[in-house]
């Protein structure tokens, strides 16, 4: 059964299928399409999950094994597939052989590369599209990029006029990571409610004279002074602080995700592909990787959830501060104290 990203949520109420095969080279849509069928499935009852990762020299034998064996705990599964590039002979092969045969207590989904006609005309493709869910997002442009700003808008409870909408496009160029993260602004920004053009432009504005992304950056690659020269911009350009502090556990969380996952054995590369670290940022990813560990990590949550605090008033205290701490913890070694203050 073919469905778009848009239609998989009304068949997700019905009923699970046995397969889902997810493909496109959009990566926000296919993520989330991704966790909508895993969030479908544990609230069906699928508790456990087997995460696979076919990258070279993936035994396909595994996938088949796990089809073939039952929990010992009787639990229902989740097979969680995931494909770098298109399905090679191998893939295919395997797959085949799994929609012929799916396992009785589990949902397979196969998250994959774009794939074009050919392989939608093979006997794997086929044989998953007879038995399960087949979707392909493709990116989003002109009134379908509009209707997906607004939906997300929506969902963070915020209001806007079409021609707002039409700045947020005009300045995500369809990048959809990128909206997400504008429209995750505005919602700390603003709050709940209706938000004018006015309070858009002045977000996006603020965003480009300084970056809070800079700032992020910096602290990954362990440069404490530079960190402390753009977190002192940011104040002196008006970013809120809740903004900063947003993007630092951003970046914190995903350096404590992939450390989770080479802790479960998974290869570097392939935890910095699941967590979605694109080319450019890998170099900087590893360097934190290296320098910090997961005790770090937690320090500079509880650092993070304390500064959170303070932004809101729920504790007394100097934001900037807070975020200053937040950023010395993860730049500068343990014992380092950095006595200048933003001002």
């Amino acid at each position: 059964m073919k469905l778009s990203a848009e239609q998989l949520g009304e068949q997700l109420k019905k009923r699970l299928a046995p397969v889902y095969f997810l493909s496109g080279d959009e990566p926000l849509q296919l993520a989330e399409t991704s966790d909508a069928v895993r969030q479908a499935a544990r609230a069906a009852g699928y508790g456990s999950r087997e995460l696979f990762y076919a990258d070279t020299g993936f035994d396909w034998g595994s996938l088949q094994e796990a089809a073939d064996s039952f929990s010992l705990f009787g639990e229902k599964r989740i097979l969680d597939l995931r494909l770098p590039a298109k399905p090679d002979k191998a893939a295919a092969a395997a797959l085949a052989r799994y929609a012929e045969r799916p396992a009785e207590d589990a949902v397979l989904i196969v998250s994959s590369a774009k794939i074009g006609g050919a392989e939608q005309k093979s006997r794997w493709y086929q044989a998953i599209d007879r038995i399960g869910v087949v979707v392909q997002v493709w990116p989003l442009e002109g009134e379908q990029l509009l209707r997906w700003l607004d939906r997300r808008l929506n969902a963070k409870g915020l209001l806007a006029d079409r021609s707002g909408i039409r700045i947020l496009a005009a300045r995500v160029e369809g990048n959809l990571l990128a909206a997400a993260q504008e429209i995750e602004k505005l919602h700390i920004l603003y709050g709940k409610g209706k938000i004018d053009d006015d309070q858009i432009v002045k977000a996006v504005a603020d965003s480009a004279r300084y970056d809070v992304f800079d700032l992020a950056e910096e602290v990954l690659r362990g440069h404490t002074q530079k960190a402390y020269r753009v977190l002192t911009g940011l104040k002196a350009e008006g970013v809120a602080p809740a903004v900063a502090l947003w993007a630092l556990t951003r970046d914190v969380r995903l350096i404590g995700n992939i450390m989770a996952l080479v802790a479960q054995g998974t290869p570097t590369e392939s935890a910095l592909a699941k967590c979605q670290v694109w080319d450019k940022r890998k170099s900087t990813v590893l360097q934190a990787l290296q320098r910090l560990n997961r005790d770090s990590i937690h320090r500079t949550l509880l650092l993070s959830a304390k500064a959170d605090r303070v932004i809101k008033g729920m504790e007394t205290g100097d934001p900037w501060e807070e975020l200053l701490s937040v950023c010395v913890s993860l730049t500068a070694p343990s014992g380092t104290r950095i006595t200048a203050k933003p001002h």
